[in-house]
């Protein structure tokens, strides 16, 4: 059997069929580049600084500059996922979150300081699986602009739509620091300063107290603050110390912070102090500096009760025990005195009974006898032969 021959016009109808069955499956591909992802789709991207004449390998971007300076920059953007994406590139204010992490305003909400004088040159990327840009700004401060420290950031983001219709904005930024030359005047305010005692039920061991205070920069400079708590009792007796590693604040930032201290000793009155010691954040175009300022030294205090509870409780048991053995040891006694002033008195009846019983017979006895008056003669026969002398003589008459 001779083998099949295709003929050209054959030929030209198959490979029209397989270009627009191509064309076709190629479709859906262009249309899901450019959809927003789902949020079980695995999207991954990366930014950083970029290597321009403001720096090489930064961890973030930071610039000192006068009112009505300017200075441009860029950010690197690299595609780590298997599929295109599209980014929306923007610029906000920062601000410190309630752990004291620097955030950014959300998509959408309207910046008012340095998130508000960085201009981005292209707002929106596309960039293909691997791939990798470079997306220009520039940073105009007014000529208005107060001295002091700024912060924003600058993020590369994603809108990723959940099953349920919720849209989540996923986003990675640098950070963008940038002081404004002039008068600085670094404060800072300890406050709100509040402390509670734990007693434990071993009134040999030490208890515990939680310190609560607030750190407010009243000033127009960043401040990296070192807090140490100091808690004792009168006088200072039984002092402990703790220390709490405080993050940087923002100028009109605050923050509230809980410290545990251990080895507490319960001396009725708890006083704790809190001392923050704060070193003012440098920054230049070349990166970080040590500061030039002196530390701030900034102080609150507060104070409660710390009573040992169970030690005052085993006290009062003590005094209780021993006063109730001082009441009765009295009592007995009070009880025997009384026995013997009892036994007294019935000796004293008996005596006194006895004495009248004998009165009382001798009275008798003595009215017994008869007495004869002077000149009688006694009655023969009488019993009576005590006879007194006027008796004798009359029997001497003739």
């Amino acid at each position: 059997m001779s083998p099949a021959k295709t003929s050209p016009r054959s030929l030209r109808i198959l490979v029209s069929f397989l270009a627009g069955l191509a064309l076709l499956l190629g479709t859906p591909v262009a249309a899901s580049a450019a959809a927003a992802p789902s949020a079980e789709t695995t999207v991954t991207w990366s930014v950083k600084p970029a290597d321009t004449a403001q720096g090489r390998d930064r961890p973030n971007y930071a610039y000192d500059l006068l009112p009505g300076g300017t200075v441009g920059d860029a950010l690197y953007v690299a595609n780590r996922s298997p599929q295109p994406i599209t980014l929306r590139v923007y610029a906000a204010d920062g601000f410190l979150t309630e752990d004291g992490a620097l955030d950014i305003l959300a998509g959408g909400a309207e910046s008012t300081d340095l998130g508000s004088w960085v201009s981005i040159e292209s707002s929106e990327l596309t960039l293909d699986s691997g791939a990798s840009a470079e997306v220009p700004f520039t940073v105009a401060v007014p000529a208005d602009a107060a001295p002091g420290d700024y912060a924003a950031g600058i993020v590369a983001s994603m809108l990723v739509t959940a099953d349920n219709g919720t849209v989540t904005e996923r986003r990675l930024g640098s950070r963008v620091h940038l002081r404004v030359q002039g008068d600085l005047a670094p404060s800072l305010a300890v406050g709100e300063v509040a402390v509670d005692y734990h007693g434990t039920a071993n009134p040999a061991e030490a208890g515990s107290a939680t310190v609560t205070y607030t750190l407010t920069n009243t000033g127009n400079t960043r401040l990296d603050p070192n807090v140490e708590v100091a808690l004792g009792g009168p006088f200072g007796w039984a002092r402990v110390t703790a220390a709490d590693d405080a993050p940087e604040l923002l100028p009109g930032s605050s923050l509230e912070r809980t410290v545990e201290v251990a080895g507490v000793v319960p001396l009725v009155l708890l006083s704790a102090d809190v001392t923050a010691t704060s070193q003012v954040v440098s920054r230049t175009l070349a990166g970080a500096e040590p500061s030039t300022l002196d530390p701030l030294v900034s102080q609150g205090a507060a104070a409660t009760a710390a009573v040992p509870w169970t030690a005052l409780a085993i006290l009062a048991v003590i005094v209780l025990l021993v006063a109730w053995r001082i009441v009765a040891a009295r009592r007995r006694r009070a009880a025997h005195a009384r026995e013997i002033a009892a036994a007294v008195a019935a000796a004293r009846a008996d005596a006194a009974g006895t004495d009248a019983a004998t009165a009382d017979a001798d009275a008798d006895a003595d009215a017994g006898r008869e007495t004869v008056p002077a000149g009688a003669v006694a009655e023969p026969g009488s019993s009576n032969d005590d006879v007194g002398p006027a008796t004798r003589a009359s029997r001497r008459s003739p």
